[in-house]
């Protein structure tokens, strides 16, 4: 296994941007929750035949993939069935990511997993990065980006772990309120830091 650093922070944090910035960068492999979400109920997945199996047909679209506002719907008026839902697909996504984690080749792995304090993740990382950002700028930055008003951006968040526990679990620190040009300079110093402890965990 790769030294893991895991990576995590809230919704219009800028995950995305400090992942890509490591990958560009510096040729970090990554492995991302969020993908491997959708990977495990692709057409012809072990997890999309179960869901099938539970709510028939319905559940799908034409093209035989998942109709996923229709599972929305479903999670959203019954949380017994989301917790059915998150009891089939989390241990999916965990085997998924032990498994894509063991074929990086990278000095370090980035693992991304937007909930990791909600769905109590750290443990499978050596070191968490939590990527900070004030909560007026990612209500602005929700609402710019998925045109939702403030009310919808607010309960995103509030639906979130918040701000304060994500600290709590970080080892390191990435802020992100102002414009990217101030990333890099951090993301470098991060690496440097990572390439270090993970030379000396081998």
């Amino acid at each position: 296994m790769p030294y893991v650093v895991g990576l995590t922070g809230g919704i219009a944090s800028g995950k995305t941007t400090v992942a890509n910035m490591f990958s560009k960068e510096f040729s970090i492999d990554i492995v991302d929750a969020d993908v491997i979400a959708r990977q495990v109920v692709e057409v012809g997945s072990e997890g999309l035949s179960q869901i099938v199996h539970r709510y028939g047909e319905k559940i799908v679209l034409e093209d035989g993939s998942l109709n996923r506002s229709q599972l929305r719907e479903i999670i959203f008026s019954d949380p017994s069935e989301k917790k059915w839902i998150d009891s089939l697909l989390h241990p999916l996504i965990r085997q998924e990511m032990k498994k894509q984690l063991q074929d990086v080749s990278s000095d370090y792995a980035l693992l991304v997993i937007p909930l990791m304090v909600e769905n109590g993740l750290q443990n499978l990382a050596d070191r968490v990065l939590v990527v900070d950002v004030d909560e007026k700028t990612q209500i602005e930055r929700t609402q710019n980006r998925d045109g939702v008003d403030e009310n919808q951006a607010k309960s995103i968040l509030a639906a979130q772990a918040t701000r304060q526990q994500r600290l709590e679990i970080a080892d390191d620190v990435v802020k992100n309120s102002t414009k990217n040009q101030k990333l890099l300079p951090q993301i470098t110093e991060l690496h440097k830091k990572y390439l270090a402890l993970s030379r000396a965990n081998r």
